[in-house]
């Protein structure tokens, strides 16, 4: 069989019992085929990252590939699964698909965040999805204010504040009430977490344009970074989170057929008329 991808890395949870099988079977069917399956540390040699599992699995990806920029294959094992499109009931036929050059690709927005320390230290790291900034153990809201371009934005109070990128605006801040946006615009959304006052609404802005947050004195103030899901650390007041469009981007390889307004339809049941039930 001749294909564009000769060495390939297969990411995925070997204990999980809904990957186990299917992990397997890709192993097999990609050995046949005569790939070179190669270990997650040299992933910087590899031609694809084949990811089984949810949207997670998709991240831990990301985060392998991301310096070499190999592209992502993702077979969705998880629950909802906006990001890994390939269903198990399609993946040999959908992998010999993309082995025979039948394949699209899509360039996804990766952010870059900066968390600047009164100290004078800093930490980066890279999200797919989104920069989360959260109060910590504690019921009392969180005080901070938002720049955008060097712009003063707005002085919140709430749980915190989500800045995604167009594939994180159907993750966590899709269930804060920010708007979808579709994956090949270069557009950052930020969106408040359980705003204090309701006038304190998401805002879409251009990629290019780098987001400013600050934490504000508190008592009992204790909030924290997330970055993909993982901590980055505390906040403290006179520290300041700086979120920008990294350089590099992801590329996500689709089988024929993919179509995003579908995903949508089907992870979101849109179109159904939930009024009508069988009897």
């Amino acid at each position: 069989m001749s294909h564009s991808f000769s060495n390939i890395v297969i990411v995925g949870k070997p204990d999980d019992p809904r990957v186990t099988e299917p992990l397997e079977q890709l192993r097999a069917h990609l050995t046949k085929a005569g790939v070179t399956l190669l270990a997650r540390e040299d992933v910087d040699r590899a031609d694809l990252v084949m990811a089984i599992g949810g949207d997670g699995t998709m991240i831990y990806a990301n985060r392998l590939a991301r310096e070499s920029g190999t592209p992502i294959l993702g077979i969705n094992r998880g629950r909802l699964g906006f990001l890994a499109d390939v269903t198990p009931e399609e993946m040999l036929t959908s992998v010999d698909h993309v082995l025979q050059g039948n394949y699209t690709t899509d360039s996804r927005l990766l952010v870059k965040a900066c968390l600047l320390r009164s100290s004078g230290d800093q930490e980066v790291a890279f999200a797919l999805n989104d920069v989360v900034l959260q109060r910590r153990e504690t019921g009392r809201m969180v005080d901070f204010e938002t720049r955008i371009a060097g712009q003063y934005v707005n002085t919140h109070s709430g749980d915190g504040l989500v800045v995604a990128t167009p594939t994180g605006s159907t993750a966590y801040a899709l269930s804060c009430g920010g708007p979808i946006i579709e994956p090949q615009l270069d557009a950052i959304v930020v969106v408040p977490i359980c705003p204090h006052t309701l006038t304190d609404r998401p805002i879409v802005i251009a990629a290019n344009q780098a987001v400013e947050v600050s934490l504000l004195q508190r008592d009992d103030t204790k909030a924290e970074i997330t970055v993909d899901g993982f901590s980055m650390g505390d906040i403290r007041p006179g520290d300041k989170l700086q979120i920008s469009a990294a350089n590099n981007r992801v590329t996500l390889v689709h089988p024929p057929g993919y179509d995003f307004y579908g995903i949508l339809r089907s992870k979101l049941f849109w179109g159904r008329d939930n009024r009508t039930r069988e009897t």
